[in-house]
């Protein structure tokens, strides 16, 4: 298991540290696969609420923003649409790239969490282990789902729903 051990294991070894002084490399909003600046042009100052210093401007999203990153998933979704047409395995595929990245940026995005949020960092840790392993098993799935519909009389449309 490549991940950092649970907190149970950690006392028994010299756990990760943050790192400090460090600066987001994005600002911007991530829509339709792309950093782009809020439709407003406005800003606001991430405070870390520990020293009440400012980490970095960021982009301030509003209903403009909210609005044109619905669009672009609608759009990535319709019948024809990129996404929708991926090959499930590919899809997967990008899944899983996701949560390597996550893992491979674990103690710069965890440190990133602990001054924005003022969390502690050995939480943003179990955090950021959740989410990749959240991401492995959704990516997993991509091309496993299959759906079995048992046959009907008549001239019926019919499904089966799992839950």
């Amino acid at each position: 298991n490549r991940l950092i051990p649970s907190s149970k294991y950690i006392s028994k070894m010299a756990p990760p540290t943050p790192l400090r002084d460090i600066k987001p490399k994005y600002t911007q909003l991530f829509i339709n696969n792309e950093w782009v600046n809020s439709v407003s042009g406005k800003t606001f100052n991430t405070i870390n609420p520990a020293t009440e210093e400012t980490i970095a401007a960021v982009q301030e999203g509003d209903k403009a923003d909210v609005d044109r990153a619905v669009a672009a998933a609608k759009k990535a979704f319709e019948l024809n649409g990129k996404w929708r047409t991926t090959d499930a395995s590919e899809r997967g595929r990008v899944v899983l790239k996701l949560a390597d990245k996550i893992e491979e940026n674990m103690q710069l995005l965890a440190s990133l969490e602990c001054a924005d949020m003022g969390k502690p960092y050995m939480q943003s840790i179990g955090d950021m282990q959740f989410a990749v392993k959240c991401l492995r098993y959704y990516g997993g799935w991509a091309d496993k789902i299959t759906g079995k519909t048992p046959p009907v009389d008549g001239d019926f449309f019919t499904y089966t729903r799992s839950e």
